[in-house]
């Protein structure tokens, strides 16, 4: 489902070259849960970027879905992400303005579909995520762990192949954290969704099939687990 292969990303300035990833090589199965931890700074949320198209190696070579990736004008990105990935980061990202079904549909309105459409999808969404009484109400009017389960909806109204997780759980408590790792755990295991998270939580990643761990950029350890 993703595949990189010898990914590297440099930033440079006039007077500085950072290395943020060097020589990465990732297979990440159909159905897989994989989470990635590693101290800040280590180049986990710049992996992350790659792997969902917001952001291009400096060399190497990243396949999705089968696609390779490399060459796409960002255009091609774009529908490529739009169809295939669902995001969900740690501050949500929520437009207050616009009511809770709203924001779950903003990704539908790059699809060619009616207005009923949407609005169906986006209240299966928020259904799978225990929302569904919620759909007229602003984010500001909701809980941190609810916002975060409306970004969840948000993430999966266009039934993405793959979802990418950077922090889902950093900005909860715990209770809260567990709940929203439920809602994920449920998608991989009834929906079969691919899914890849970063986190700083170890209990989280302890709950997910594979760990990674990275550090200056590079694969320290990986770790499968038995659940």
């Amino acid at each position: 489902m993703i595949s990189l292969q010898n990914v590297e990303k440099v930033y440079q300035t006039t007077s500085i070259e950072t290395v943020a990833l060097d020589g990465i090589n990732l297979e990440v199965q159909q159905g897989e849960f994989l989470s990635i931890m590693g101290p800040s700074g280590c180049g986990k949320s710049t992996l992350l970027n790659i792997m969902g198209l917001l952001d291009e190696p400096s060399a190497g070579d990243v396949i999705l879905n089968g696609s390779k990736i490399t060459g796409y004008s960002n255009k091609q990105l774009a529908r490529f992400r739009n169809q295939n990935i669902g995001f969900i980061f740690q501050s949500y990202h929520l437009i207050n303005d616009l009511k809770v079904i709203d924001n779950v549909e903003l990704p539908l309105l790059y699809r060619n579909m009616s207005r009923k459409e949407r609005y169906d999808l986006s209240v299966e969404a928020l259904t799978k995520v225990g929302l569904k009484n919620r759909i007229d109400h602003f984010p500001n009017q909701l809980s941190g762990g609810q916002r975060q389960r409306v970004a969840i909806a948000r993430a999966i109204v266009g039934k993405p192949t793959i979802i990418l997780a950077d922090e889902p759980t950093g900005n909860l408590d715990s209770r809260m954290g567990n709940e929203i790792m439920d809602i994920l755990l449920k998608l991989n295991e009834e929906e079969g969704t691919t899914i890849v998270m970063v986190t700083h939580d170890e209990s989280m990643a302890l709950k997910t099939h594979r760990l990674a761990r990275l550090f200056d950029g590079t694969w320290v350890e990986e770790k499968a687990f038995q659940h």
